[in-house]
């Protein structure tokens, strides 16, 4: 059943395209709410990053929806905390041999072959941090040194 992650994986793919998936393309589908943002958070907002007191509103602007949130409280303050995540492919290959059965009247076959196949990890590109709906902190993943 090869097919049905292969449909899975197109399914996915469509749907993650038709998401905005650039600051530009964000503040176009929403102006009214770029506009009533403060005029140092709109040049962050368009340049798709993110500074401390910003609403939750630009940071979705800037970097757009998270893929998970999380909710609770720290020193009687509610927070919020934002993952965005990414994935990695991993390539791997398997040699098998192994016995197969038998084959439309012909008796008993053994099989040899090899199978490449690629998974994909996920990973924590960021964090944001909210502290009573305010960015309070935020972390991304650094790109490796040459």
């Amino acid at each position: 059943m090869k097919t049905v992650p292969v449909l899975l994986a197109a399914i996915v793919w469509f749907f993650n395209s038709c998401a905005p998936a650039t600051p530009e393309a964000r503040i176009a589908n929403n102006p009214a709410l770029f506009d009533s943002l403060p005029a140092k958070h709109q040049e962050l907002v368009r340049q798709g990053e993110i500074s401390r007191g910003m609403s939750s509103a630009a940071v979705t602007l800037a970097w757009g929806n998270p893929s998970r949130r999380y909710s609770g409280m720290q020193n009687g303050s509610s927070t919020e905390r934002w993952d965005y995540t990414g994935s990695q492919p991993v390539y791997s290959s398997q040699f098998g041999y192994g016995y197969g059965g038998y084959s439309h009247g012909y008796g008993h076959y053994n099989s040899f072959g090899y199978s490449p196949e690629i998974t994909y990890i996920p990973y924590r590109r960021a964090t944001v941090l909210f502290k009573n709906q305010r960015v309070d902190s935020w972390e991304r993943m650094q790109s490796p040194s040459p």
